[in-house]
């Protein structure tokens, strides 16, 4: 039986994190699905379309990874496209906490779904959505954070308050 992991998260925007543990999931399963959270409880600098562009130009050359939109509870999802497996990061052990209760009950919903966590890796357990977003709207370099296309797209939303801000 082929083994689908789901990674989901809103990647508002994509980051090198990001990336990084879908590259480590494309090694341990036979499919990886980037499901892609419209977040109602989140305020979103990109459209879902805009983030799904992302996340075709970064993972392109990776094999056994797909993306698409998801609604809805997670669990749901999950069942619906034949996977087994939630994919998730952790930076710190802040992110444990939440994670780990979002697993229980996730787990209780659906025992037969496993959450597996991969521990980030040292070159991006500091690196944030917020973060990212955060520096490029105060003018900062996030090229060390960001996949080209994501960098190009930030500085084009952010580049009008930079200008003002120095004007």
């Amino acid at each position: 039986m082929k083994k689908i992991a789901v990674y989901p998260g809103t990647f508002d925007p994509v980051t090198l994190g990001h990336l990084d543990v879908i590259a480590r999931g494309n090694l341990l399963f036979d499919e990886v699905v980037v499901a892609i959270a419209d977040n109602t409880s989140k305020t979103t600098l990109f459209s879902v379309s805009e983030r799904m562009t992302f996340l075709e130009e970064a993972t392109r050359d990776l094999p056994r990874v797909t993306k698409c939109r998801m609604e809805g509870l997670l669990i749901h999802f999950v069942k619906s496209i034949g996977a087994c497996t939630i994919l998730r990061g952790l930076r710190a052990v802040s992110d444990f906490e939440y994670e780990f209760q979002m697993a229980a009950m996730n787990r209780k919903l659906n025992p037969d779904v496993e959450t597996v966590f991969l521990m980030a890796s040292e070159s991006t357990t500091y690196i944030s959505s917020g973060l990212v977003k955060e520096i490029a709207k105060m003018g900062g370099n996030v090229s060390p954070f960001v996949p080209p296309g994501v960098l190009t797209a930030l500085q084009a939303k952010f580049q009008p308050f930079n200008r003002s801000d120095k004007a």
